[in-house]
Protein backbone atom coordinates (compact mmCIF):
# COMPACT_ATOMS: atom_id res chain seq x y z
CA UNK A 1 0.00 0.00 0.00
CA UNK A 2 1.53 3.40 -0.63
CA UNK A 3 1.26 6.20 1.95
CA UNK A 4 2.07 9.74 2.08
CA UNK A 5 4.71 10.78 4.67
CA UNK A 6 7.23 13.95 5.22
CA UNK A 7 10.85 13.01 6.42
CA UNK A 8 13.81 13.74 7.43
CA UNK A 9 16.93 12.24 5.65
CA UNK A 10 19.71 10.66 8.85
CA UNK A 11 21.98 8.24 6.71
CA UNK A 12 22.69 7.32 3.16
CA UNK A 13 24.89 3.93 2.53
CA UNK A 14 26.37 3.38 -1.32
CA UNK A 15 24.54 -0.03 -1.99
CA UNK A 16 25.82 -2.14 -5.27
CA UNK A 17 27.23 -0.35 -7.59
CA UNK A 18 24.60 2.29 -8.01
CA UNK A 19 22.02 1.87 -5.19
CA UNK A 20 21.67 3.48 -1.99
CA UNK A 21 19.90 2.83 0.99
CA UNK A 22 18.60 5.06 2.95
CA UNK A 23 17.81 5.59 6.64
CA UNK A 24 14.82 8.18 7.03
CA UNK A 25 13.21 9.24 9.95
CA UNK A 26 9.38 9.75 8.89
CA UNK A 27 6.28 11.39 10.14
CA UNK A 28 3.76 8.47 9.81
CA UNK A 29 6.63 5.36 10.39
CA UNK A 30 9.41 6.36 12.53
CA UNK A 31 12.77 5.67 11.71
CA UNK A 32 12.99 3.11 8.20
CA UNK A 33 15.02 2.42 6.27
CA UNK A 34 14.98 2.00 1.96
CA UNK A 35 16.37 1.09 -1.01
CA UNK A 36 16.84 3.39 -3.59
CA UNK A 37 18.11 1.79 -7.11
CA UNK A 38 20.52 3.70 -9.66
CA UNK A 39 20.53 6.66 -7.31
CA UNK A 40 23.96 7.44 -7.69
CA UNK A 41 23.24 7.16 -11.56
CA UNK A 42 23.81 10.22 -13.55
CA UNK A 43 20.29 10.94 -14.43
CA UNK A 44 18.56 9.22 -11.37
CA UNK A 45 15.37 10.39 -11.06
CA UNK A 46 16.05 10.35 -6.91
CA UNK A 47 19.86 11.36 -6.45
CA UNK A 48 22.76 10.76 -3.80
CA UNK A 49 22.30 14.86 -3.99
CA UNK A 50 19.12 14.49 -2.77
CA UNK A 51 19.98 12.67 0.46
CA UNK A 52 22.03 14.41 2.51
CA UNK A 53 21.64 14.74 6.40
CA UNK A 54 18.91 16.65 7.52
CA UNK A 55 17.09 17.48 3.97
CA UNK A 56 13.29 17.35 4.39
CA UNK A 57 11.35 14.95 2.18
CA UNK A 58 7.82 14.96 1.14
CA UNK A 59 7.95 11.29 0.16
CA UNK A 60 5.20 8.47 -1.16
CA UNK A 61 6.46 5.29 0.20
CA UNK A 62 5.65 1.11 -0.13
CA UNK A 63 4.95 0.05 3.72
CA UNK A 64 4.71 -3.20 5.14
CA UNK A 65 5.24 -3.73 8.99
CA UNK A 66 8.07 -6.13 8.82
CA UNK A 67 11.00 -4.23 9.86
CA UNK A 68 12.68 -5.25 6.27
CA UNK A 69 14.16 -2.26 3.66
CA UNK A 70 11.52 -0.51 2.53
CA UNK A 71 10.16 0.88 -1.08
CA UNK A 72 9.95 4.80 -1.82
CA UNK A 73 7.62 6.13 -4.97
CA UNK A 74 8.13 9.25 -4.66
CA UNK A 75 10.87 11.35 -3.12
CA UNK A 76 11.31 14.99 -3.23
CA UNK A 77 12.78 18.04 -1.04
CA UNK A 78 10.32 19.97 0.42
CA UNK A 79 11.01 22.72 1.33
CA UNK A 80 14.63 23.01 0.16
CA UNK A 81 17.45 24.08 2.01
CA UNK A 82 18.44 27.56 1.06
CA UNK A 83 21.10 27.96 3.65
CA UNK A 84 22.44 24.74 5.42
CA UNK A 85 24.27 22.74 2.69
CA UNK A 86 26.04 26.24 1.88
CA UNK A 87 26.69 28.03 4.86
CA UNK A 88 30.29 26.16 6.58
CA UNK A 89 28.77 26.73 9.93
CA UNK A 90 25.38 25.82 9.28
CA UNK A 91 26.54 22.62 7.76
CA UNK A 92 28.73 21.67 10.43
CA UNK A 93 26.12 22.07 13.17
CA UNK A 94 23.81 19.64 10.86
CA UNK A 95 26.12 17.03 10.20
CA UNK A 96 26.90 17.39 14.67
CA UNK A 97 23.21 16.93 15.15
CA UNK A 98 22.31 14.31 12.51
CA UNK A 99 24.93 12.33 14.32
CA UNK A 100 22.94 12.35 17.61
CA UNK A 101 19.92 12.11 16.05
CA UNK A 102 20.71 8.99 14.46
CA UNK A 103 22.16 7.55 17.63
CA UNK A 104 18.85 8.91 19.73
CA UNK A 105 15.91 7.95 17.29
CA UNK A 106 15.52 4.25 16.56
CA UNK A 107 12.08 3.52 17.01
CA UNK A 108 10.02 2.07 13.84
CA UNK A 109 7.44 3.56 14.34
CA UNK A 110 5.48 7.13 14.78
CA UNK A 111 7.14 9.64 16.75
CA UNK A 112 5.10 12.87 15.62
CA UNK A 113 6.06 14.78 18.49
CA UNK A 114 9.91 14.44 18.31
CA UNK A 115 9.16 14.80 14.10
CA UNK A 116 7.52 17.66 14.51
CA UNK A 117 10.18 19.24 17.08
CA UNK A 118 13.19 18.42 14.79
CA UNK A 119 11.57 19.20 11.19
CA UNK A 120 10.65 23.13 12.47
CA UNK A 121 13.82 23.38 14.08
CA UNK A 122 15.71 22.85 10.67
CA UNK A 123 13.62 24.86 8.79
CA UNK A 124 13.93 27.75 11.64
CA UNK A 125 18.02 27.26 11.67
CA UNK A 126 17.56 27.06 7.34
CA UNK A 127 15.92 30.50 7.26
CA UNK A 128 18.56 32.35 10.23
CA UNK A 129 20.66 35.32 9.34
CA UNK A 130 21.77 35.88 12.29
CA UNK A 131 24.05 34.49 14.82
CA UNK A 132 23.65 30.60 15.13
CA UNK A 133 26.49 29.64 17.48
CA UNK A 134 24.37 28.74 20.49
CA UNK A 135 21.46 26.80 17.81
CA UNK A 136 22.72 23.06 18.61
CA UNK A 137 22.70 23.91 22.43
CA UNK A 138 19.20 24.81 22.40
CA UNK A 139 18.19 21.88 20.02
CA UNK A 140 19.59 19.00 22.20
CA UNK A 141 18.36 20.60 25.56
CA UNK A 142 15.07 21.02 23.91
CA UNK A 143 15.08 17.45 22.53
CA UNK A 144 15.63 15.74 25.96
CA UNK A 145 12.01 16.97 26.31
CA UNK A 146 11.16 14.34 23.44
CA UNK A 147 13.25 11.25 24.29
CA UNK A 148 12.56 11.28 28.08
CA UNK A 149 14.97 12.78 29.90
CA UNK A 150 14.35 16.56 30.08
CA UNK A 151 16.11 18.00 33.13
CA UNK A 152 13.71 18.26 36.29
CA UNK A 153 13.55 22.26 36.73
CA UNK A 154 12.36 22.28 40.34
CA UNK A 155 15.18 24.06 42.04
CA UNK A 156 16.50 25.61 38.67
CA UNK A 157 16.83 28.90 39.96
CA UNK A 158 18.49 28.12 43.41
CA UNK A 159 21.07 25.52 42.39
CA UNK A 160 24.95 25.38 42.54
CA UNK A 161 24.92 21.95 40.68
CA UNK A 162 23.11 19.84 38.20
CA UNK A 163 23.23 16.01 38.38
CA UNK A 164 23.89 14.81 34.98
CA UNK A 165 23.12 10.66 35.88
CA UNK A 166 19.80 11.85 37.49
CA UNK A 167 18.50 15.20 36.18
CA UNK A 168 18.25 17.53 38.97
CA UNK A 169 19.69 20.78 40.00
CA UNK A 170 20.62 20.49 43.51
CA UNK A 171 21.69 23.07 45.88
CA UNK A 172 24.57 20.48 47.01
CA UNK A 173 27.15 18.28 45.71
CA UNK A 174 26.08 14.83 44.26
CA UNK A 175 27.08 11.80 45.12
CA UNK A 176 28.99 11.30 41.63
CA UNK A 177 31.65 12.73 39.19
CA UNK A 178 29.04 13.55 36.62
CA UNK A 179 27.34 17.10 37.65
CA UNK A 180 27.79 20.39 36.60
CA UNK A 181 29.14 22.81 39.13
CA UNK A 182 29.19 27.06 39.09
CA UNK A 183 29.33 28.42 36.80
CA UNK A 184 28.68 26.03 34.30
CA UNK A 185 25.03 25.12 36.23
CA UNK A 186 24.26 29.01 35.85
CA UNK A 187 24.91 28.91 32.33
CA UNK A 188 23.29 25.45 31.44
CA UNK A 189 19.63 26.84 33.25
CA UNK A 190 20.09 29.87 31.25
CA UNK A 191 20.32 27.80 28.34
CA UNK A 192 16.98 25.64 29.26
CA UNK A 193 15.37 28.79 29.70
CA UNK A 194 16.35 30.44 26.52
CA UNK A 195 14.27 29.79 22.85
CA UNK A 196 15.43 30.07 19.51
CA UNK A 197 14.21 33.30 19.04
CA UNK A 198 16.45 34.95 22.00
CA UNK A 199 19.33 32.52 21.44
CA UNK A 200 21.87 35.03 20.94
CA UNK A 201 20.78 36.83 24.08
CA UNK A 202 22.88 33.92 25.12
CA UNK A 203 26.41 34.85 25.86
CA UNK A 204 28.65 32.26 26.23
CA UNK A 205 32.22 31.89 25.42
CA UNK A 206 33.72 29.38 23.34
CA UNK A 207 35.58 27.42 25.67
CA UNK A 208 32.19 27.13 28.06
CA UNK A 209 29.91 26.68 24.57
CA UNK A 210 32.29 23.51 24.39
CA UNK A 211 32.41 22.51 27.44
CA UNK A 212 28.55 22.61 27.54
CA UNK A 213 28.60 20.55 24.66
CA UNK A 214 31.12 17.93 26.15
CA UNK A 215 28.65 17.61 29.27
CA UNK A 216 25.11 17.36 27.05
CA UNK A 217 26.91 14.67 25.14
CA UNK A 218 27.67 13.07 28.98
CA UNK A 219 23.95 13.21 29.36
CA UNK A 220 22.97 11.68 26.53
CA UNK A 221 25.52 8.70 26.91
CA UNK A 222 23.67 8.03 30.55
CA UNK A 223 20.29 8.33 29.25
CA UNK A 224 20.57 5.98 25.95
CA UNK A 225 21.90 2.83 25.60
CA UNK A 226 24.64 2.22 23.09
CA UNK A 227 24.71 6.10 22.45
CA UNK A 228 28.59 6.20 22.38
CA UNK A 229 31.13 9.15 21.19
CA UNK A 230 30.23 11.54 18.46
CA UNK A 231 32.69 12.04 15.94
CA UNK A 232 31.84 15.19 14.12
CA UNK A 233 31.87 17.39 17.40
CA UNK A 234 35.65 17.97 17.23
CA UNK A 235 34.89 19.28 13.84
CA UNK A 236 31.76 21.49 14.85
CA UNK A 237 34.29 22.82 17.71
CA UNK A 238 37.18 24.01 15.53
CA UNK A 239 34.79 26.16 13.06
CA UNK A 240 32.66 27.47 15.80
CA UNK A 241 36.26 28.68 17.38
Amino acid sequence: MLHKTRGIVFKATDYGESSVIVQIFTEKFGLQSYIINGAKKPKAKIGRNMLQPLHLLDLVVYHKNTGSVQRIAELKNSPVLQSIPYDVIKSCIAIFLNEVLYKSIKQQSAEENIFDFVFSAIEWLDHQTGNVANFHLLFLSRLTRYLGFYPDRALIDHADYFDLKNGTFSKYKPDTVMYLSPPHTQNFSRLLKSSFENMDQLKLSNDERRYLIQKLMEYYALHIEGFGNIRSGDVLEEVLS
